[in-house]
């Protein structure tokens, strides 16, 4: 009896190293979000959205893993982002209106 090894040409991507920039965008967008509670944490956001954008780009020229991190990333930085704008458009309106 005989075993053959069939070769598909897929890589194992359990042997790729996790991306580290979106392991610290991930990170980031946590400590963003416990700043939604503190003063001056969430402006954090920012860079997160720049972390995660810079993750996805290094995964996919590096054939890493860690795209779910940094996909979760940017929707974190770019939800804090936009409810930070609205917030501010609602001050603006009604500090006018007074």
């Amino acid at each position: 009896m005989s075993t053959e090894i069939v070769h598909t040409g897929q890589t194992d991507t359990s042997l790729q190293p996790v991306n580290r920039q979106a392991i610290v965008a991930a990170a980031m967008a946590v400590l963003a979000v416990v700043g939604l509670f503190f003063a001056g944490m969430a402006v954090i956001a920012v860079f997160v959205v720049g972390a995660g954008h810079v993750a996805l780009n290094q995964i996919q020229q590096r054939g890493e893993r860690g795209r779910g991190f940094a996909i979760a990333a940017l929707a974190v930085g770019y939800g804090i982002g936009i409810l930070s704008l609205g917030s501010a458009l609602i001050f603006a309106i009604t500090s006018a209106t007074q």
